[in-house]
């Protein structure tokens, strides 16, 4: 989770509840900011749940039926179970409950069964129940009970709570030793493949904050593992290394392809730059029109540019006209 616009320097990273508008400058931003730290985080799809979640066995009933979509049978199954304190069962019948599956939504209730699960060391639930301890809507908030919960539920290997602990270590200690304190998370849950923390890293080694040296060719390879996972801030960032040539070669026309694949995404900075990639011939050939039309859905989502505004100014009666066409059909 970013601010409209970049800093020239690199500021230190603030957790926020949610991911914003990303900065139209590469890498001089903070860390990424969870998505997780107000709202419950997105779960997987049933069919690609691990029982291993729930601290249960492959062959459980109650998790056969959950995977094969049968909600309510799932429900039905894990509650009896769950009420002879089955913390596996616990743990599913709260998500089930969290997320209104086959069962009308309840997060209070859900909160419960979380909070019993919890307590008997479901690193899911000490998950989910810390993020309903910092919201403080369907429970009393407390912050710290929810850092007790995120970094026990981190320490078991959970890889949202090892990037959410992180991200509340630099919250507590805003500063370089905070970032060194929240770096092994930020690395592990990188090496599990999550995209927020796979930038957070590259943030790390393209400032050399947090006790690591400056390694430009590692960030720009964390860089690549989180925009291959569609990750705007990252393929924002990882196209202007490459135009710079920062970290690796350069390579305008996969640049080019980054930014555009950011900007279809709906990242306005990324929109923003496209037009200028478009307009200067970038990794593409020059589309005056292209590059009007992109800066017009730009704009309309509030990012004004003054370079672009003028440009925009030059174009012919003409080429505004196919330009606001253009951008009519755009994402």
């Amino acid at each position: 989770m970013v601010q409209a616009a970049a800093a020239e320097t690199i500021p230190l990273p603030q957790p926020k509840p949610e991911l914003g508008t990303h900065a139209d400058k590469p890498i001089d931003k903070p860390l990424p900011q969870p998505a997780t730290t107000a709202e419950p985080a997105p779960l997987p799809s049933a069919d690609t749940i691990n029982p291993d979640r729930f601290g249960a066995k492959p062959a459980d009933a109650a998790y056969g039926a959950f995977q094969r979509g049968l909600y309510k049978t799932a429900y039905n199954l894990a509650l009896v179970r769950a009420q002879n304190g089955d913390p596996a069962a616990q743990t599913l019948v709260a998500e089930i409950l969290s997320r209104g599956l086959g069962v009308p939504l309840n997060s209070a209730e859900a909160a419960k069964w979380y909070a019993l699960a919890a307590e008997q060391g479901v690193p899911e639930s000490q998950f989910q129940y810390a993020l309903m301890l910092l919201d403080g809507r369907y429970v009393k908030k407390d912050e710290k009970g929810a850092y007790a919960l995120m970094q026990a539920a981190a320490e078991a290997g959970n890889r949202l709570a090892q990037f959410n602990f992180a991200q509340m270590l630099v919250q507590q200690d805003p500063g370089d030793a905070g970032i060194a304190k929240a770096v092994s998370y930020y690395e592990r849950a990188a090496a599990t493949g999550l995209a927020d923390a796979q930038y957070a890293m590259s943030q790390v080694y393209a400032n050399g904050v947090g006790g690591k040296p400056r390694d430009d060719v590692q960030a720009r390879r964390l860089l690549a593992q989180a925009a291959r996972q569609n990750y705007d801030t990252a393929q924002i960032d990882l196209a202007a290394w490459m135009i710079e040539g920062r970290g690796g070669a350069r390579d305008l026309k996969s640049a080019f392809g980054w930014t555009k694949q950011a900007a279809e995404g709906g990242n306005v900075a990324a929109q923003n730059r496209l037009a200028k990639l478009y307009m200067q011939g970038v990794g593409t050939d020059p589309d005056l029109v292209l590059a009007g039309a992109w800066y017009i859905v730009a704009r309309r989502a509030g990012l004004i540019d003054p370079q672009m505004d003028d440009f925009l100014q030059g174009l012919s009666d003409d080429e505004t006209k196919q330009a606001l066409q253009k951008a009519n059909r755009l994402p």
